[in-house]
């Protein structure tokens, strides 16, 4: 039988103790959640709704989107953006995802799990934080045409 410590345990028992990066322990948890009305051409290919701002500094654990149906077979990914609606990766997070389901966890659909506790800079690939914040966005796929409501969870954790 073998024990393995996670760095945050062989942190916390090193002598000294080690301090771990807040967003992996004791940092704090925020929210950023609402609802969206979506008009019939708001679900088409390729349109963008922007869903919140997250600071580039959060690690985002959790993602949580649910639909109505837009109809026909639409389908939308979710990503990071840039402030200034630059594309970072539109499904960096989640791709294809079909429309009409319950509020569902979308953080590691496509995302690796290895990305668990990375903040929103190393996520978008910046070798640097470059401060401020990126857009947590829903980009659709697949046309929808019919009007909706999208409502969105995102928790994220800063220091």
């Amino acid at each position: 039988m073998t024990t393995k410590n996670t760095t945050l345990v062989a942190n916390y028992e090193a002598t000294p103790q080690v301090m771990s990066n807040s967003q992996e322990l004791h940092g704090v948890l925020r929210v950023a959640q609402g609802t969206v009305a979506l008009v019939a051409g708001d679900s088409t290919d390729n349109d963008i709704v922007m869903l919140a701002p997250i600071p580039s500094n959060a690690s985002i654990p959790n993602i949580l989107i649910g639909t109505d149906t837009f109809g026909g077979s639409c389908t939308f990914n979710v990503g990071l953006y840039q402030t200034n609606g630059t594309v970072v990766d539109e499904d960096l997070f989640a791709s294809s995802v079909a429309d009409a389901a319950a509020m569902a966890d979308l953080r590691h659909e496509a995302a690796n799990i290895n990305t668990a506790g990375q903040k929103a800079w190393e996520l978008a690939g910046a070798s640097v934080d470059p401060g401020g914040a990126y857009y947590v966005a829903v980009t659709f796929n697949a046309t929808g045409g019919t009007a909706g409501d999208m409502s969105f969870q995102i928790n994220y954790v800063v220091s």
